[in-house]
């Protein structure tokens, strides 16, 4: 163990501001000019997707306190506590309500050992002992976020640390970044295929482009190629649903099980494709006693309600709760066409969703989203063109799982000096 000594936040940072920002008036169109909310910060790193446009003047009227700049660390308060991230970018942000905006004394601490000292579970535990809520919503009081104590090595033992920690980091990210690339390339090809149809014809050329004929469908109500058929999502495979097992049976739970999938642990996959398990598996006996069917692996997963939309891939055999309708595929529809299909009627079926709690879509409306169904021959070589994209993707997936773990598992180590960085000579 190390002989760190531990000070307060407030002694080592030159700037620490919470943010009082509420909702700002948001603009229709993209600007440079982006809010950052707690739903954009997350296991130490921060999503611009979804982020708030706003005017200049906005962002201008609402920075006059603080600006964000490159370096800074953002902690959130409350909904939820505890997330952390590093602003790595050069961009015109400001913070929404309950972010904490930390900037480093450069002479005393290093903005990347504070961001893995925040992520560390000594500094998760402050947040939790200094948790005020008294009831179930957890938050941290803002004269608290002054109190946490940092563990103090040297500038040059710091830096250490964190090189180790960026680097893991840094190939996940680099990873995602790849993902995204090839994500991009396979969307694009069905959108060109399935969309424009210009798939290749029997010359290689393009269907549409190359003056192939297009014929009016009364059921789709727009003109689709010579050949191709109108249907339903129906026609894609069989779609099916899940349950959930009573909680006040423990034994229906196991940590060793058949893996078992919610709305929640999707919304925790985004950015991903594929998913091999969620927060719990059910055993044997949860299983009989809903019911419940096995899918498998190339599924394809659809959220149907809290929230509606979110998808994956199965990359094994798993089952799911009542959230989901789900796709095995069938009838020679690969389980990348029909993902891509069902992404591209999410408009649809958002819009076909009811509900006076939450909205959701049933199976049985969903069986009648009427789609274009193309010729068998087209949908082969759709899928013998995206598999090698696809493999990519499910390997890279797998490594940032396998980097995750590592720098989980090293973190709380190094950050409690119980491994040591050597220098290299």
């Amino acid at each position: 163990m190390n002989n760190w000594p531990k000070i307060p936040a407030s002694e080592l940072c030159t700037l620490i501001v919470d943010c009082v920002n509420k909702t700002a008036p948001s603009v229709d169109q993209e600007t440079p000019y982006k809010m950052i909310r707690t739903t954009n910060i997350k296991n130490g790193r921060i999503d611009l997707a979804g982020c708030r446009s706003v005017s200049k003047d906005t962002y201008e009227r609402w920075t006059k306190r603080a600006k964000v700049l490159r370096g800074d660390i953002l902690l959130t308060r409350e909904a939820p506590m505890g997330e952390v991230g590093r602003i790595n970018f050069d961009k015109s942000v400001f913070l929404g309500q309950r972010v904490v905006q930390y900037r480093v004394n450069p002479e005393r601490l290093t903005s990347e050992f504070l961001l893995y000292s925040f992520l560390s579970p000594d500094l998760q535990f402050q947040f939790k002992r200094h948790d005020s809520s008294g009831s179930t919503v957890s938050h941290i009081r803002v004269p608290d976020c002054l109190k946490f104590e940092i563990p103090l090595p040297s500038l040059d033992e710091q830096k250490r640390i964190a090189a180790v920690l960026s680097a893991i980091d840094a190939k996940i990210d680099c990873n995602n970044h790849i993902n995204a690339e090839l994500e991009a390339m396979a969307k694009t090809l069905y959108d060109y295929w399935f969309v424009q149809f210009d798939f290749p014809n029997a010359n290689g050329k393009p269907y549409k482009s190359s003056g192939g004929k297009l014929v009016y469908n009364g059921t789709l109500k727009r003109e689709i190629p010579t050949g191709w058929e109108d249907g339903t999502l129906e026609d894609l495979g069989r779609i099916v649903g899940g349950s959930t097992p009573t909680t006040e049976n423990p034994a229906n739970f196991t940590a060793n099980g058949t893996p078992w999938i919610t709305p929640y642990d999707l919304s925790g996959n985004q950015g991903k494709k594929f998913i091999t398990r969620g927060s719990q598996d059910v055993s044997d006996e949860g299983i009989k006693s809903t019911s419940l069917k096995k899918y498998p692996a190339g599924t394809v997963l659809l959220s149907s309600r809290a929230p509606i939309g979110y998808m994956a891939i199965a990359r094994n055999e798993l089952t799911t709760n009542q959230g989901f309708k789900s796709f095995i595929p069938t009838s020679g529809y690969s389980t990348a066409f029909v993902f891509y299909t069902v992404k591209d009627s999410l408009k649809t079926i958002t819009q076909y969703a009811s509900g006076s709690t939450f909205k959701e879509i049933s199976g049985a409306v969903l069986k009648t989203v009427k789609i274009g169904l193309p010729k068998t021959g087209v949908i082969e070589k759709f899928t013998n063109a995206v598999e090698p994209i696809f493999k990519r993707q499910d390997l890279l997936e797998q490594e940032n799982q396998q980097l995750a773990q590592l720098r989980d598992w090293l973190l709380p180590l190094l950050m409690n000096g119980q491994v040591e960085v050597e220098t290299t000579p």
